[in-house]
């Protein structure tokens, strides 16, 4: 999609804060505020804003521990896969999972409160899948950059 430098500025006011007034939205894209309404409108039929949310502090949310998983599958049927995808979508601990090339399957980011709960996470969940046959997990020990504001 293309998206004029005054969309990309909406885009980008909003990115920044989901709960910023119509008013404010506007002046940042310098447009009417009717015409930041339309467009708001617009975006959110397109599906490019796909909804609005709250960004918790991890630390203080009770998820300060940031695993990314590598998980190989027993096999790639499709039951396999679908079975993986259901075991994916059932655990809120599991923040994005992505398809991955090189040697594991997918690349899993993981949030639990502590090493204690990943392990018991891990080995209740993961392990004992029947469709998973190795787990890697690699623990961040800073993180550098977070952001979930898509470069316009």
């Amino acid at each position: 999609m293309k998206l004029s430098d005054q969309e990309r500025q909406l885009l980008q006011a909003l990115q920044a804060n989901a709960a910023a007034s119509l008013a404010d939205l506007a002046a940042a894209a310098g447009v009417a505020t009717s015409t930041a309404w339309r467009k708001v409108q617009d975006f959110e039929k397109l599906g490019v804003i796909k909804g609005r949310v709250a960004l918790l502090d991890p630390a203080l949310s009770d998820a300060r521990l940031c695993v990314f998983a590598t998980v190989r599958l027993e096999d790639h049927s499709e039951d396999a896969i679908s079975g993986f995808a259901s075991v994916i979508r059932s655990h809120p601990q599991i923040m994005e999972a992505h398809a991955i090339s090189g040697t594991a399957d997918y690349m899993l980011k993981i949030r639990c409160s502590d090493v204690e709960a990943y392990d018991a996470f891990m080995t209740h969940h993961l392990l004992r899948s029947p469709f998973v046959k190795s787990v890697v997990s690699s623990f961040s020990l800073k993180e550098l950059k977070y952001t979930t504001a898509l470069p316009l």
